[in-house]
Protein backbone atom coordinates (compact mmCIF):
# COMPACT_ATOMS: atom_id res chain seq x y z
CA UNK A 1 0.00 0.00 0.00
CA UNK A 2 1.29 3.33 -0.83
CA UNK A 3 1.44 6.21 1.99
CA UNK A 4 1.55 9.80 1.32
CA UNK A 5 4.53 10.92 3.53
CA UNK A 6 7.22 9.73 5.20
CA UNK A 7 6.43 12.21 8.48
CA UNK A 8 3.05 10.30 9.75
CA UNK A 9 0.41 12.05 11.68
CA UNK A 10 -0.11 9.58 14.24
CA UNK A 11 2.49 6.21 15.22
CA UNK A 12 0.98 3.85 17.26
CA UNK A 13 3.38 2.12 19.49
CA UNK A 14 2.24 -1.22 21.68
CA UNK A 15 1.54 -4.79 21.43
CA UNK A 16 -0.53 -6.56 18.84
CA UNK A 17 -2.79 -9.48 19.18
CA UNK A 18 -5.66 -12.20 18.15
CA UNK A 19 -8.46 -11.93 20.22
CA UNK A 20 -10.50 -14.90 19.77
CA UNK A 21 -14.09 -14.08 21.49
CA UNK A 22 -15.37 -16.95 23.10
CA UNK A 23 -19.36 -16.59 24.16
CA UNK A 24 -19.78 -18.09 27.16
CA UNK A 25 -24.26 -19.61 27.81
CA UNK A 26 -23.49 -20.96 30.98
CA UNK A 27 -22.39 -18.86 33.52
CA UNK A 28 -23.29 -16.60 36.66
CA UNK A 29 -21.63 -13.77 38.02
CA UNK A 30 -21.30 -13.18 41.51
CA UNK A 31 -20.66 -9.97 42.38
CA UNK A 32 -20.31 -7.42 45.76
CA UNK A 33 -23.40 -5.28 47.26
CA UNK A 34 -22.69 -2.49 44.94
CA UNK A 35 -22.00 -4.62 42.36
CA UNK A 36 -18.58 -2.91 41.68
CA UNK A 37 -16.59 -5.84 41.95
CA UNK A 38 -17.99 -9.02 40.29
CA UNK A 39 -16.58 -12.51 39.71
CA UNK A 40 -17.69 -14.47 36.88
CA UNK A 41 -18.28 -18.45 37.48
CA UNK A 42 -18.82 -21.96 36.15
CA UNK A 43 -18.82 -25.18 36.99
CA UNK A 44 -14.93 -26.36 38.42
CA UNK A 45 -14.03 -29.47 36.18
CA UNK A 46 -16.98 -29.62 34.45
CA UNK A 47 -17.48 -29.17 30.25
CA UNK A 48 -18.72 -25.99 29.72
CA UNK A 49 -20.68 -25.16 26.71
CA UNK A 50 -20.31 -22.34 24.55
CA UNK A 51 -22.29 -20.30 21.97
CA UNK A 52 -19.23 -19.42 19.43
CA UNK A 53 -16.53 -18.04 18.60
CA UNK A 54 -14.92 -14.77 16.72
CA UNK A 55 -11.21 -14.20 15.92
CA UNK A 56 -10.53 -11.06 15.59
CA UNK A 57 -6.69 -9.96 14.08
CA UNK A 58 -4.63 -6.90 14.87
CA UNK A 59 -5.96 -5.38 17.92
CA UNK A 60 -4.33 -4.07 21.10
CA UNK A 61 -4.49 -0.61 22.69
CA UNK A 62 -1.87 1.04 20.24
CA UNK A 63 -3.31 -0.93 16.96
CA UNK A 64 -7.33 -0.12 17.99
CA UNK A 65 -6.04 3.42 18.08
CA UNK A 66 -3.91 3.49 14.81
CA UNK A 67 -6.69 2.04 13.03
CA UNK A 68 -8.94 4.61 14.62
CA UNK A 69 -7.07 7.17 13.46
CA UNK A 70 -6.15 6.30 9.78
CA UNK A 71 -10.18 6.15 9.58
CA UNK A 72 -10.65 9.45 10.72
CA UNK A 73 -8.31 10.73 8.35
CA UNK A 74 -4.82 11.02 9.71
CA UNK A 75 -1.81 9.32 7.94
CA UNK A 76 -1.21 6.42 10.93
CA UNK A 77 1.44 4.08 11.43
CA UNK A 78 2.32 1.14 14.19
CA UNK A 79 5.37 0.00 15.92
CA UNK A 80 4.51 -3.39 16.79
CA UNK A 81 5.90 -7.03 16.89
CA UNK A 82 4.41 -10.06 15.10
CA UNK A 83 4.99 -13.54 14.60
CA UNK A 84 5.82 -15.13 11.50
CA UNK A 85 2.87 -17.09 11.39
CA UNK A 86 -0.57 -17.52 10.51
CA UNK A 87 -1.71 -14.97 12.71
CA UNK A 88 0.99 -12.63 12.03
CA UNK A 89 0.18 -12.72 8.23
CA UNK A 90 -3.72 -11.88 8.64
CA UNK A 91 -2.25 -9.00 11.53
CA UNK A 92 -0.14 -7.65 8.58
CA UNK A 93 -3.33 -7.79 6.17
CA UNK A 94 -5.80 -6.26 8.65
CA UNK A 95 -3.47 -3.45 8.73
CA UNK A 96 -2.76 -3.27 5.08
CA UNK A 97 -6.80 -3.20 4.78
CA UNK A 98 -7.35 -0.37 7.06
CA UNK A 99 -4.83 1.67 5.79
CA UNK A 100 -2.19 1.55 8.67
CA UNK A 101 1.26 1.41 7.52
CA UNK A 102 2.98 -1.87 8.70
CA UNK A 103 6.68 0.00 8.02
CA UNK A 104 7.68 -0.27 11.40
CA UNK A 105 5.98 -3.90 12.28
CA UNK A 106 8.80 -6.57 12.80
CA UNK A 107 8.21 -10.66 12.42
CA UNK A 108 9.90 -12.46 14.29
CA UNK A 109 10.78 -16.66 13.55
CA UNK A 110 10.03 -18.85 15.60
CA UNK A 111 8.09 -16.32 18.39
CA UNK A 112 4.36 -16.65 18.46
CA UNK A 113 2.03 -13.51 17.78
CA UNK A 114 0.27 -12.54 20.88
CA UNK A 115 -3.18 -14.25 21.53
CA UNK A 116 -5.88 -13.74 23.90
CA UNK A 117 -8.86 -15.55 24.99
CA UNK A 118 -11.93 -13.23 25.41
CA UNK A 119 -14.62 -14.89 27.59
CA UNK A 120 -17.51 -12.92 26.72
CA UNK A 121 -20.72 -12.81 28.69
CA UNK A 122 -23.73 -11.27 29.10
CA UNK A 123 -22.56 -7.67 27.63
CA UNK A 124 -18.92 -7.94 29.00
CA UNK A 125 -15.59 -9.77 28.72
CA UNK A 126 -12.98 -11.28 30.81
CA UNK A 127 -9.55 -11.24 28.67
CA UNK A 128 -6.66 -14.04 29.27
CA UNK A 129 -3.75 -12.38 28.17
CA UNK A 130 -0.67 -13.44 27.72
CA UNK A 131 2.51 -11.15 25.85
CA UNK A 132 5.48 -12.75 23.74
CA UNK A 133 8.56 -11.25 24.94
CA UNK A 134 10.33 -9.87 21.36
CA UNK A 135 13.73 -9.10 21.00
CA UNK A 136 14.51 -6.02 18.98
CA UNK A 137 15.10 -2.28 19.75
CA UNK A 138 13.37 0.55 19.53
CA UNK A 139 13.45 1.74 15.48
CA UNK A 140 13.90 4.93 13.76
CA UNK A 141 9.97 6.19 13.08
CA UNK A 142 10.68 9.45 11.04
CA UNK A 143 10.13 11.88 13.39
CA UNK A 144 6.45 11.99 13.15
CA UNK A 145 4.03 14.72 14.72
CA UNK A 146 2.30 12.38 17.01
CA UNK A 147 2.79 8.44 19.05
CA UNK A 148 0.55 7.09 20.43
CA UNK A 149 1.88 4.73 23.33
CA UNK A 150 0.06 2.18 25.45
CA UNK A 151 -0.31 -1.67 26.46
CA UNK A 152 3.72 -3.84 26.21
CA UNK A 153 4.44 -6.63 27.78
CA UNK A 154 6.21 -7.22 31.27
CA UNK A 155 9.33 -7.52 29.60
CA UNK A 156 9.47 -4.29 27.84
CA UNK A 157 10.63 -1.63 30.28
CA UNK A 158 14.71 -1.60 29.09
CA UNK A 159 12.13 -0.68 25.06
CA UNK A 160 10.27 2.28 27.25
CA UNK A 161 14.01 3.73 28.34
CA UNK A 162 14.51 3.59 24.65
CA UNK A 163 11.60 5.22 23.48
CA UNK A 164 12.12 7.98 26.42
CA UNK A 165 15.92 8.50 24.92
CA UNK A 166 14.11 8.70 21.55
CA UNK A 167 12.10 10.91 22.77
CA UNK A 168 14.34 13.75 23.97
CA UNK A 169 16.73 13.34 21.04
CA UNK A 170 13.20 14.40 19.15
CA UNK A 171 11.38 16.99 21.18
CA UNK A 172 8.87 17.45 18.78
CA UNK A 173 6.94 14.96 18.64
CA UNK A 174 4.04 15.27 21.07
CA UNK A 175 3.05 11.99 23.09
CA UNK A 176 -0.32 10.07 24.29
CA UNK A 177 -0.07 8.13 26.88
CA UNK A 178 -2.43 4.86 27.56
CA UNK A 179 -1.24 3.10 30.10
CA UNK A 180 -1.67 -1.09 30.28
CA UNK A 181 -1.27 -3.28 32.69
CA UNK A 182 2.64 -3.77 32.74
CA UNK A 183 3.22 0.14 32.10
CA UNK A 184 0.85 1.09 35.46
CA UNK A 185 3.14 -1.91 37.04
CA UNK A 186 6.01 -0.08 36.08
CA UNK A 187 5.19 2.41 38.84
CA UNK A 188 5.75 6.15 37.94
CA UNK A 189 9.38 6.31 38.33
CA UNK A 190 10.50 3.99 36.20
CA UNK A 191 8.53 5.97 33.17
CA UNK A 192 8.97 9.52 34.58
CA UNK A 193 10.34 10.33 31.26
CA UNK A 194 7.44 9.54 29.55
CA UNK A 195 5.13 10.88 32.02
CA UNK A 196 6.89 13.93 31.59
CA UNK A 197 6.29 14.33 28.32
CA UNK A 198 3.50 13.62 28.20
CA UNK A 199 0.83 15.64 25.97
CA UNK A 200 -2.68 13.91 26.74
CA UNK A 201 -2.88 10.80 28.97
CA UNK A 202 -5.71 8.46 29.64
CA UNK A 203 -6.95 5.86 32.14
CA UNK A 204 -10.03 4.77 33.82
CA UNK A 205 -11.15 5.62 37.22
CA UNK A 206 -10.01 2.41 39.12
CA UNK A 207 -5.92 2.32 37.02
CA UNK A 208 -6.11 6.20 38.31
CA UNK A 209 -5.91 5.04 42.22
CA UNK A 210 -3.38 1.93 40.82
CA UNK A 211 -1.00 4.35 39.34
CA UNK A 212 -0.91 7.21 42.33
CA UNK A 213 -1.29 4.09 44.93
CA UNK A 214 -4.39 5.72 46.78
CA UNK A 215 -7.86 4.90 47.45
CA UNK A 216 -9.50 8.10 46.33
CA UNK A 217 -12.44 8.42 43.97
CA UNK A 218 -12.59 12.09 43.97
CA UNK A 219 -11.73 12.52 40.55
CA UNK A 220 -10.18 16.10 40.71
CA UNK A 221 -8.12 14.87 43.17
CA UNK A 222 -6.73 11.93 41.18
CA UNK A 223 -6.43 14.25 38.17
CA UNK A 224 -4.35 16.59 40.16
CA UNK A 225 -2.23 13.93 41.01
CA UNK A 226 -1.53 12.88 37.45
CA UNK A 227 -0.88 16.14 36.29
CA UNK A 228 1.69 16.52 39.21
CA UNK A 229 3.48 13.23 36.87
CA UNK A 230 3.31 15.33 34.17
CA UNK A 231 0.84 15.21 31.44
CA UNK A 232 -0.87 18.64 30.63
CA UNK A 233 -4.37 17.12 29.56
CA UNK A 234 -5.79 14.00 31.87
CA UNK A 235 -8.75 12.22 30.92
CA UNK A 236 -10.17 10.00 32.90
CA UNK A 237 -12.89 7.27 32.07
CA UNK A 238 -15.79 5.94 33.95
CA UNK A 239 -17.36 3.21 31.95
CA UNK A 240 -20.86 3.61 30.53
CA UNK A 241 -20.77 6.54 33.06
CA UNK A 242 -19.33 9.17 30.87
CA UNK A 243 -15.68 10.85 31.25
CA UNK A 244 -14.33 13.35 32.91
CA UNK A 245 -11.14 15.84 30.91
CA UNK A 246 -8.91 18.41 33.11
CA UNK A 247 -6.40 20.63 31.44
CA UNK A 248 -5.24 22.10 34.81
CA UNK A 249 -7.04 24.32 35.40
CA UNK A 250 -10.43 23.45 34.38
CA UNK A 251 -12.46 20.28 34.37
CA UNK A 252 -15.21 18.99 32.48
CA UNK A 253 -17.67 16.16 32.67
CA UNK A 254 -18.95 14.31 29.38
CA UNK A 255 -21.68 11.88 28.99
CA UNK A 256 -21.97 9.32 27.20
CA UNK A 257 -23.50 9.52 23.35
CA UNK A 258 -26.84 7.65 23.54
CA UNK A 259 -26.56 4.22 22.82
CA UNK A 260 -29.50 3.01 19.79
CA UNK A 261 -29.83 -0.03 21.35
CA UNK A 262 -28.00 -1.88 23.89
CA UNK A 263 -24.42 -2.70 23.74
CA UNK A 264 -24.06 -6.20 22.23
CA UNK A 265 -19.80 -6.84 23.13
CA UNK A 266 -17.46 -3.65 25.25
CA UNK A 267 -14.31 -4.55 24.36
CA UNK A 268 -12.40 -1.43 22.75
CA UNK A 269 -14.51 1.48 23.84
CA UNK A 270 -11.82 2.66 26.28
CA UNK A 271 -9.94 2.55 23.08
CA UNK A 272 -12.33 4.04 20.82
CA UNK A 273 -12.85 6.45 23.42
CA UNK A 274 -9.19 7.83 24.17
CA UNK A 275 -8.41 7.68 20.20
CA UNK A 276 -11.07 9.86 18.95
CA UNK A 277 -10.31 12.63 22.00
CA UNK A 278 -6.80 12.32 20.30
CA UNK A 279 -7.20 12.43 16.65
CA UNK A 280 -10.11 15.47 17.32
CA UNK A 281 -6.85 17.27 19.49
CA UNK A 282 -4.79 16.35 16.94
CA UNK A 283 -6.57 17.71 13.93
CA UNK A 284 -6.87 21.28 16.00
CA UNK A 285 -10.39 20.64 17.61
CA UNK A 286 -10.65 21.84 21.60
CA UNK A 287 -11.28 19.86 24.67
CA UNK A 288 -14.96 20.73 24.45
CA UNK A 289 -15.05 19.83 20.56
CA UNK A 290 -12.62 16.70 21.19
CA UNK A 291 -15.31 15.44 24.23
CA UNK A 292 -17.84 15.85 21.70
CA UNK A 293 -16.19 13.62 19.32
CA UNK A 294 -14.92 10.31 21.18
CA UNK A 295 -18.00 8.95 22.91
CA UNK A 296 -19.97 8.44 19.50
CA UNK A 297 -16.58 6.31 18.41
CA UNK A 298 -17.51 4.29 21.84
CA UNK A 299 -21.08 4.05 21.50
CA UNK A 300 -20.47 2.53 17.94
CA UNK A 301 -17.71 0.04 19.06
CA UNK A 302 -19.72 -1.42 21.51
CA UNK A 303 -22.64 -2.30 18.93
CA UNK A 304 -20.22 -5.06 17.05
CA UNK A 305 -17.81 -7.81 18.28
CA UNK A 306 -14.17 -6.49 18.82
CA UNK A 307 -12.29 -3.20 19.38
CA UNK A 308 -12.22 -2.02 15.43
CA UNK A 309 -15.44 -3.23 13.11
CA UNK A 310 -17.83 -0.70 14.78
CA UNK A 311 -15.00 2.20 14.56
CA UNK A 312 -16.26 5.26 12.58
CA UNK A 313 -15.14 7.66 9.30
CA UNK A 314 -15.07 11.26 9.93
CA UNK A 315 -17.90 11.55 8.05
CA UNK A 316 -19.74 8.96 9.99
CA UNK A 317 -19.15 10.79 13.30
CA UNK A 318 -20.24 13.89 11.94
CA UNK A 319 -23.35 12.41 10.97
CA UNK A 320 -23.92 11.49 14.60
CA UNK A 321 -22.76 14.55 15.94
CA UNK A 322 -25.65 16.36 13.72
CA UNK A 323 -28.38 13.98 15.07
CA UNK A 324 -27.23 14.35 18.69
CA UNK A 325 -29.56 15.07 21.49
CA UNK A 326 -29.66 18.94 22.53
CA UNK A 327 -28.00 18.24 26.01
CA UNK A 328 -24.93 15.97 24.20
CA UNK A 329 -22.63 18.45 25.35
CA UNK A 330 -19.53 18.44 27.84
CA UNK A 331 -20.43 21.03 31.51
CA UNK A 332 -17.81 22.09 33.61
CA UNK A 333 -17.49 20.74 36.88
Amino acid sequence: MFFKSKKFDFVGIGDTVTDAFIKLKEAHLNCNLNNESCEICMKYGDKIPYESVDVCPAVGNSANAAVSAARLGLNAAIVTNLGKDQNGEEALAQFEKEGVSTKFIREHDGIKTNYHYVLWYEQDRTILIKHQEYPGSFPDIDDPKWIYLSSLGEHTLPYHHEIEKYLAEHPDIKVVFQPGTYQIRFGTESLAGIYKRTEIFFCNLEEAERILKVEDRDVKNLAKGIHALGPKIVCITDGPKGAYVSDGSEMWFMPPYPDPKPPYERTGAGDAFSSTFAVAIIKGKSIEEALMWAPINSMSVVQDIGAQRGLVTEEKLFEYLKNAPVDYKPRKI
